[in-house]
C-alpha cells in the first residue's frame, strides 16, 4: 500500500528501514513480502548509512541514471530513418513508393538493431521536414500560349455585362453519382450506436439509376441552378439545363435584357468545338430572343470555374454522408444549400433523354448565326436570334 505514496527512492529508503528495524534475515523478509529485490534492499541501507535524506526534491537517480537518450546514437538513427524513407523500387520502373507507416518504420530499425519508440519516430520525421499529406489535383495539363490573355479577356467581357445588368452565368457538370444505398464520402454527427449502412460494392446491376447534376451559377445574384439529370451528359442536356435556368429563374431577374454571357469549360459537352453545343446554343437564343456570348476557360483551367469552387464546393459539404438513395434524395440535399455570403440554390429533376452520337450537318452549321470574336474566335463567340 505505501509503494502507490512514495517515489522509487523514498520506497527503498522505506524498506531498508524495516529491513534494519527487523534485525537478522530481514532483509529476506521484507523482499518477499514487498516483492523487492534484495539489491535493492542492500543499496537502499547503505544510502542510510550514508546519511541519505529522503526529503522532496532530494535526487531519486544517481547522476546518468535511467534510460539512455537518443543523442548519444542521434546520428546513426537519423541516417538509417533517411534511407528507409528514400524512394523505393526498381529504378527502371515508374512505381516509387515512401509511404511507410510509423510501425513499419519503426520494425525496419529494430531490424537494423536500433530501438525506438512510435512518439519518437513521428518527432523525429517532423524535425526533418515531413508530414502526412495527400495527392492534390493540380496538374490541369499544357497552358495554350495565350492562356492569360483569355482570362483577361473573359474577365472585361464578364464585367462588360454586369455593367449592363445582363446575365452572366458559369456552367458545369459534376460528376455522374450513383443512386441507391451506396457510400458518400464524408461523416455526420450520429447518436451512439446508430449508424447508416450502406452497399459493400457499387455495381452497377443494384443501382437505381444515376444522377448527373448540371450546374448554373449566376454570378450577378449569387444564386445558384442545379438541374439532376438522369441519361447522359450531352450538349442537348447541357443546353436544356441553361434554358430551365432561364424559364425558371433568369426570365424573371432579367425581364428586358436581350443578352446573355456563358462562361463554360472548353471541353466535355460544352465545349467550344462542338457542334451539338453551337446547334443547341443557336435554339435557345432562337427560343428567348438573346444574344448569346460564350467565353469558356482556357485548356488547364477547369478548376477555376465559378461553378466549382462556389457551388459544388457547398454541395459536397451539405450532402457529405447521405447516400443518394433517389432522385427526390439528391434534390432535398442540394436545394437547402446556402453560403454565408448569401449564396442560395435551387434544384431540379430532368427526367428527359439525352442521348449521344447526334451529328450536326454541314448545311446546318452553315445556317448558324454566329459571329466569332476577334480574339480568339475559335473559343469566343456570339450567336444572335434567328
Amino acid at each position: 500500500m505505501m509503494k502507490g505514496w512514495l517515489n522509487e527512492r523514498q520506497w527503498r529508503l522505506y524498506v531498508a528501514t524495516e529491513a534494519r528495524r527487523r534485525g537478522r534475515g530481514g532483509i529476506s523478509q521484507v523482499a518477499r513480502e514487498a516483492g523487492v529485490s534484495r539489491k535493492t534492499i542492500r543499496k537502499g541501507r547503505a544510502e542510510l548509512e550514508a546519511g541519505a535524506s529522503s526529503e522532496p526534491g532530494a535526487r531519486i537517480r544517481q547522476e546518468g541514471g535511467g534510460r539512455k537518450t537518443l543523442t548519444s546514437k542521434e546520428k546513426p538513427l537519423q541516417s538509417a530513418l533517411e534511407k528507409l524513407l528514400d524512394p523505393k523500387g526498381d529504378p527502371q520502373s515508374l512505381v516509387k513508393w515512401t509511404s511507410q507507416s510509423v510501425n513499419n518504420l519503426q520494425e525496419a530499425l529494430r531490424q537494423k538493431g536500433h530501438v525506438i519508440g512510435e512518439t519518437a519516430i513521428r518527432r523525429w520525421l517532423k524535425a526533418m521536414g515531413f508530414s502526412l499529406k495527400a495527392n492534390k489535383k493540380r496538374i490541369e495539363g499544357a497552358s495554350p500560349a495565350d492562356r492569360d490573355a483569355q482570362c483577361q479577356h473573359l474577365n472585361c467581357t464578364g464585367k462588360a455585362c454586369e455593367a449592363a445588368a445582363n446575365p452572366v452565368i458559369s456552367v458545369d457538370c459534376k460528376k455522374k453519382e450513383l443512386i441507391g444505398q451506396f457510400k458518400n464520402n464524408g461523416r455526420e454527427w450520429q447518436a451512439r450506436g446508430e449508424e447508416t449502412s450502406v452497399n459493400g460494392d457499387d455495381f452497377l446491376s443494384v443501382t437505381d439509376g444515376k444522377a448527373i447534376p448540371y450546374a448554373i451559377s449566376d454570378v450577378v445574384h449569387h444564386h445558384g441552378f442545379v438541374n439532376v439529370g438522369i441519361d447522359h451528359e450531352t450538349a442537348e442536356f447541357a443546353v436544356e439545363s441553361i434554358r430551365r435556368w432561364w424559364q425558371q429563374v433568369g426570365k424573371a431577374l432579367y425581364q428586358t435584357r436581350k443578352a446573355l454571357l456563358i462562361l463554360a469549360d472548353s471541353g466535355r459537352s460544352n465545349g467550344s468545338a462542338s457542334r451539338l453545343w453551337n446547334s443547341q446554343i443557336q435554339q435557345l437564343a432562337t427560343e428567348t430572343g438573346l444574344s448569346i456570348t460564350v467565353c469558356p476557360l482556357p485548356p488547364a483551367t477547369r478548376k477555376w470555374n465559378h461553378s466549382e469552387h462556389r457551388l459544388f464546393s457547398s454541395l459536397s459539404i451539405n450532402w457529405r454522408g447521405q447516400p443518394f438513395i433517389s432522385l427526390e434524395t439528391m434534390i432535398a440535399l442540394i436545394s437547402p444549400t446556402t453560403t454565408r455570403q448569401g449564396f442560395t440554390v435551387m434544384a431540379v429533376t430532368d427526367t428527359n433523354r439525352s442521348p449521344t452520337g447526334l451529328n450536326v450537318s454541314d448545311e446546318a452549321m452553315a445556317a448558324l448565326t454566329i459571329v466569332r470574336d476577334p480574339f480568339h474566335g475559335e473559343w469566343n463567340d456570339t450567336l444572335h436570334p434567328q
